[in-house]
Order: C-alpha cells, then structure tokens, then sequence
C-alpha cells in the first residue's frame, strides 16, 4: 500500500489538472486568456495598487521571471496589463493591472466560480465542503501566493 500522503498529494495535483483543463477551452474562447493568465491577473488584483514587480509576481506564480515576461508581453498589447516603470531605478519596473484587465478578470472570475460550482455541487455536502475549505486553507496558510 502506498504512503497515505503520496496518494494525496498525487491526488490533489491530478485534480488541479483536471479542473484547470475544464476551464481552459472556455477561457480561451470566451475571455482570450488562458488560465495562467488569468491566475496572473489575480496575483496583480491582490496586491496593493494592482501591481507587482516581476520578480514578486514570479515568486508568487511559482515561475520564472522570464515566463512571466513571455506571459506579460502578449497581455500588455491587448492592454490588459500595463507597465510602470519606478524612475528613481530604471532597472524596477511593475507590472499593472489596467482597467480592460480588472474588466476581462471580472468577467472570467464569473466563469470560474460556475465551473467550480459545478465541480462540488453532485458529490459533496455542505458540511464537507466547510471541513474540504479549512483543510485546503491550511496547505495555503502563510504563502505569499496565496489568492482567498
């Protein structure tokens, strides 16, 4: 028998893939974002001033600086994001949030509470969806990318 806490952690993985393929069609199609850049959008709605320096939005996406640079560049010509450039320090530059952005999160954040609706509502009492949220809160507890 395996290791009670390999099974979960496999688990938990297998089913953040399975529900981020659920919502990747309908994001693209629907919102013309994927989910990571959805996820991004959110890191930046979080943060004070709806902006990050790249280095944080990395460490907090769990990327590289350079993938977020590579994630950023397309969503900052359809001007979903934008750039700030500190001028004391040309070096430091922010990544924003703009108004198109906050309005296409909005938008796709409708879609994704529909879609995770969908995922509990035929096979979880409300009960253990509470005792569901608490436990995944404590695996988030004190992460700075941490999104609730």
């Amino acid at each position: 028998m395996e290791n009670t806490h390999v099974i979960n952690a496999l688990r938990l993985v297998q089913s953040a893939d399975a529900f981020k393929a659920r919502l990747s069609g309908e994001f693209s199609s629907v919102h013309g974002v994927s989910v990571n850049e959805f996820f991004l959008m959110k890191h930046l709605a979080s943060a004070s001033l709806n902006r990050l320096s790249r280095a944080e939005l990395a460490k907090r996406m769990h990327l590289s600086a350079s993938t977020v640079t590579r994630m950023a560049a397309p969503m900052e010509k359809l001007g979903l994001l934008g750039r700030e450039v500190v001028e004391r320090d040309a070096r430091l530059s922010f990544v924003v949030l703009t108004e198109t952005g906050q309005t296409r999160l909005q938008e796709a954040e409708a879609t994704f509470a529909k879609r995770a609706e969908a995922a509990f509502q035929d096979r979880w009492e409300p009960e253990e969806l509470a005792t569901l949220s608490e436990l995944l809160g404590r695996l988030v507890a004190g992460s700075p990318a941490s999104l609730t």
